[in-house]
């Protein structure tokens, strides 16, 4: 009986041992509203002038609705196993974006003294170190987004990717990705004497934080295969390039962002807040700033930033954000990009806000005549 006993109590001591050591989390943002956009120009084809304007449920303006499943296993000495499972989901009509777990889908292994190494689809390094330093709105906020101007910020995502990040050492952490297949999901295979068929993506990234002072850097590169199987379009065998310096300082009273950057040989990925291919009149023009190489092509980044606390529980933030083109986009796209953006965002709890945006852009998509305006009230919740 008292072996029995001791049987049971052994059983049970290791069984909430492995327990303790092992964790999964559910997690998720929700976010809605509603909202106004309005864009208006002249067609450069046509010569006819276009306005079009939508106001209704506004979803995922302040950050992109998702659930997911994070865990770790202690495996000892500092070691652990690491998975995040992400779902991107729209709030209007609960449909699913980018796949099952289309936001990010990696298993890896994390070191306290070498750091952690990832496996699968996941966001690059630049987007995580930079777009929150770059501007108060980060890769949100509809077009308010840093990624009007600095692509390579806007939350790019790459399939068949593999991730390392160092510890970070008095404030300072470096991070390298490298994708086997880019924006394209399955890895093909290349024929002995034929042309390669998958898109090649990589970055490197480091960053400084200590206090009130923040500072990062970047470095990415996408290359289109020799032949187009999957992937991006555009120019093929071209590697789109772009680098990009943020900073930022907390003065206590309010916060100020700053980031400059460039990009050749096409673009990284849009802003859908800023797509416009539905309305009347616009045929034959470019409605978005999509993944695409475009040879010689050639745009300069800035943006300046300001956030500031309004009270204990408010939040006020404002941008200006430019990206001016200077070769490859053709005699119609040559005006310089600019979005004017103000933010509020006040908390009702730990986990709930409501949030405003009013955002205002000319020369859109680089057309001199194009202008985009966009308005957003929401709620927010966090689990």
């Amino acid at each position: 009986m008292k072996k029995s006993l001791l049987v049971a109590a052994l059983i049970a001591g290791f069984a909430g041992a492995a327990q303790a050591e092992t964790s999964v989390t559910l997690y998720g943002r929700v976010d809605g509203g509603i909202g106004y956009q309005q864009f208006k120009g002249t067609n450069p084809t046509t010569g006819e002038s276009f306005k079009g304007s939508n106001t209704g449920m506004a979803n995922g303006v302040m950050g992109g609705n998702r659930w997911g499943l994070k865990g770790a296993e202690d495996l000892g000495e500092g070691l652990q196993a690491v998975f995040v499972l992400e779902n991107g989901f729209n709030l209007s009509d609960g449909t699913q974006s980018d796949g099952m777990f289309g936001r990010q889908a990696t298993l890896g292994l994390k070191s306290s003294s070498w750091g952690q190494l990832d496996f699968g689809r996941q966001t690059t390094v630049a987007s995580k170190y930079l777009a929150g330093v770059a501007s108060p709105f980060g890769p949100d906020w509809g077009q308010a987004s840093v990624g009007s101007a600095f692509s390579a910020l806007n939350s790019v995502r790459y399939n068949n990717m593999i991730m390392y990040q160092t510890p970070k050492f008095s404030g300072f952490q470096l991070g390298l990705n490298y994708s086997f297949t880019g924006n394209a999901g399955t890895q093909g295979f290349k024929t002995s004497g034929g042309d390669e068929p998958n898109d090649k993506a990589w970055g490197a990234a480091a960053r400084y934080a200590n206090g009130p002072l923040a500072v990062a850097l970047s470095y990415d590169e996408y290359k289109t295969s020799e032949v187009r199987v999957d992937g991006i379009g555009g120019d093929r065998d071209t590697a789109i390039k772009s680098w990009n310096l943020a900073g930022s300082f907390d003065f206590d009273v309010v916060e100020v962002h700053a980031a400059v950057g460039q990009t050749r040989n096409g673009w990284f990925k849009h802003v859908s807040a800023i797509d416009y291919r539905d309305i009347g009149g616009t045929e034959d023009m470019t409605g978005r700033q999509t993944w695409g190489a475009i040879n010689d092509a050639k745009v300069n980044s800035y943006t300046l930033g300001l956030s500031a606390p309004v009270g204990a529980s408010g939040k006020i933030l404002a941008s200006w954000v430019m990206a001016d083109p200077k070769d490859g986009f053709g005699d119609d796209r040559q005006d310089k990009q600019h979005f004017y953006s103000l933010g509020y965002t006040y908390k009702l709890s730990k986990r709930t806000n409501v949030y405003a945006l009013g955002s205002y852009g000319t020369g859109v998509h680089f057309y001199d005549d194009l202008k985009a305006t966009q308005f957003a009230i929401g709620l927010r919740h966090q689990f």
